[in-house]
């Protein structure tokens, strides 16, 4: 199996009756091993999916139905190692995003060891979201794929509709558990064994089928009561006290600021409610963020022990952050909005593309290998490394430029719902992602001149005399 070095990424998933207008919200840092690494945003339609598909990394093949839907995808710009498509929203309004990479122990792997041939995150878009027809069957139709060809990673999946969302953790090769995350509430999952308390008789859980046989077989529970995943099959180590632990603390610290919990907890809750309802800024803003307003932000006046203390959620190796949001307020043919942005996201602002159409913008589908400033990927990167040079010279210009942005997005995505509701064809939908493609472009376009402008004044070469 050609090596691929792993990266690491951030989920967040947000309930129907937590979000402010009643959408089920998926949402993911999609972030590598290296700093860069190129994305695009298309659309694969029916003829464009294959049949017969082979992994690239794993070499696993698997025949696929006849019966694709159409599905946006976020693919890897170089195939060297697979497509990768991160996420999308299919033709029935379905979403997925797959995957966050989780964690195990050594009791799990002496049971059932990973498969080297198998399942893994270059695969599961691709095999998963053309063929299910609402979350909970994306679980089935995954859990299947698990116990038929294994995987040789551990992942976490969420899978969302209108009505429900569902994470999926893989457990050791075969196994799997879900969970119906409750419409009241949220999660942040970071790079770890998620799921905690789990009854296997609920209605809102799904597991393999040998599953509890397999805890009580092997005497995996080291609890006196109860069923905990995260204690029987995931990890408690010195590296999920710095690196994954504060990621979970930070996001329910900013949903939840009235409890209080340690950074380092290996106990920090799966399920959580927030004291408000949540906004799509929201959630940018925790996948973006760097431990503002404490001791540990990596760009504040902490010490340095402090500030490298924890792995931040917003980091140099984010390579796109999605927010799929499926509305219920809206006809069905608009309800699917695929939310992108590109680069670490310190420095960009979500586009609520729809979902509901055959092609994307060039400027957010051509990115290469090649840099260039014309192409979204490479525009919001460059942006991102200049404020990173000196954040606090910049964020100003940032901020002004989120708020501006995000109005402008929502003003061309509120005038196509109401051409839709006035019986407009779904045709204008392309438009309008061009519109919201070019307003993008312009405004990061902006941001960056506005930086370059500035920070020119600011250089350590310079030499002034009164002349």
């Amino acid at each position: 199996m050609e090596k691929r070095l792993k990266g690491s990424c951030t989920t967040i998933l947000v309930g129907k009756k937590a979000s402010i207008d009643g959408s089920t919200i998926i949402s993911r840092n999609d972030d590598g091993h290296e700093a860069l690494d190129p994305e695009k945003f298309v659309v694969i339609n029916p003829a464009d999916q294959p049949r017969h598909y082979q992994s690239v990394i794993s070499g696993v093949k698997v025949e696929l139905p006849d019966n694709p839907l159409r599905y946006t995808s976020i693919p890897n710009s170089i195939l060297t190692n697979g497509i990768w498509p991160a996420a999308g929203i299919n033709s029935d309004n379905v979403a997925m995003s797959a995957t966050e990479t989780i964690t195990t122990n050594s009791r799990v792997m002496g049971i059932d060891p990973y498969v080297a041939g198998g399942l893994g995150e270059e695969d599961l878009v691709t095999l998963v979201l053309p063929y299910i027809h609402s979350a909970k069957e994306g679980v089935e139709r995954l859990g299947s794929l698990l116990a038929q060809y294994g995987t040789y990673e551990p992942n976490g999946i969420a899978f969302s509709d209108n009505n429900e969302i569902w994470w999926l953790e893989t457990i050791g090769g075969h196994h799997w558990a879900a969970k119906r995350i409750p419409d009241d509430a949220y999660v942040v999952a970071p790079n770890r064994m998620n799921i905690d308390d789990f009854d296997f008789n609920a209605d809102d859980t799904l597991a393999s089928d040998d599953l509890k046989d397999l805890i009580a077989k092997y005497n995996l529970n080291p609890d006196f009561d109860g069923v905990n995943l995260r204690h029987i099959f995931g990890s408690a180590t010195d590296k999920d006290t710095v690196y994954n632990n504060p990621r979970a603390w930070f996001g329910q610290k900013y949903f939840t600021p009235d409890v209080e919990h340690d950074p380092q907890d290996q106990d920090l809750p799966f399920i959580c409610h927030a004291n408000r309802k949540i906004t799509i800024e929201d959630v940018k803003y925790v996948l973006s963020s760097h431990f503002e307003n404490t001791k540990y932000d990596v760009y504040g006046d902490g010490s340095e022990s402090d500030k490298t203390k924890f792995r931040p959620i917003g980091i140099n190796r984010n390579h796109d952050v999605h927010i799929l949001q499926i509305r219920n307020n809206v006809p069905d043919s608009i309800a699917g909005i695929h939310w992108l942005a590109f680069g670490a996201n310190t420095f960009n602002t979500v586009v609520p593309f729809y979902a509901n159409v055959d092609d994307t913008p060039a400027a957010y589908k051509d990115a290469d290998g090649t840099f260039n400033l014309n192409h979204m990927y490479w525009l919001s990167c460059t942006t991102a490394l200049l404020g990173d040079t000196d954040y606090d010279l910049y964020v100003d210009f940032r901020n002004t430029f989120a708020l501006e942005a995000m109005g402008a997005y929502r003003k061309i995505q509120n005038d196509t719902d109401a051409a839709i509701a006035n019986g407009a064809d779904v045709k204008i939908l392309k438009e309008a992602n061009e519109k919201l493609s070019n307003e993008s472009f312009t405004r990061q376009t902006k941001l960056l001149g506005d930086m370059v402008t500035f920070g020119s004044e600011h250089m350590k070469l310079r030499y002034n005399l009164n002349d």
